[in-house]
């Protein structure tokens, strides 16, 4: 299965769009926001998608509440299952404790990919390229005996994404 990760949007609706279609056009089953969304725009494209969809608030995210219902929008952290893989969701690196397998965070806005005893620790960076002049996402594809991850960016002004690949050997016996 291939899901798509996303963060940091803000309030840069185009670039969360570009975002999304790449995901899409690359597989994604399943798009997972990691908060910052900052425009409901988002969160009905991520909807009108018709993939299943999860995206967590942000702490910029509050005036989101009143959209709460419509969406599927969550608290952190927030615990959930893939399949048989457990997700824990974040905005803020707070609770990095490895009690899932796979943990998604965001609001650095700095890619990291790192699998230590047996939990894969993700931050898919900015799709809003606020920080730095690139937009960037993930697409993570969970498979019975690996974790493969796909960090992609693409420089403001450019349509060509580069990708970074990633594979994770899982421990079956966790």
């Amino acid at each position: 299965m291939k899901i798509g990760i996303l963060s940091d949007t803000h309030t840069k609706l185009g670039r969360a769009k570009k975002v999304i279609d790449h995901l899409i056009e690359n597989g994604a089953e399943y798009l997972i926001h990691a908060g910052d969304i900052c425009e409901v725009e988002v969160l009905e494209y991520m909807k009108e998608s018709k993939l299943p969809y999860i995206a967590v608030y942000g702490n910029n995210d509050a005036h989101m509440v009143e959209h709460h219902r419509t969406y599927n929008l969550v608290q952190e952290p927030h615990l959930f299952k893939i399949k048989e893989h457990i997700f824990k969701l974040m905005h803020l690196p707070y609770y990095m404790n490895p009690d899932a397998q796979i943990i998604i965070f965001g609001h650095t806005h700095t890619f990291e990919c790192d699998y230590k005893n047996d939990t894969l620790f993700l931050n898919p960076g900015e799709a809003c390229a606020r920080n730095k002049s690139v937009s960037e996402c993930l697409m993570l594809t969970l498979s019975d005996d690996s974790y493969v991850v796909e960090a992609y960016s693409r420089a403001l002004k450019t349509k060509e994404w580069k990708v970074q690949h990633m594979n994770f050997e899982r421990n079956k016996h966790v």
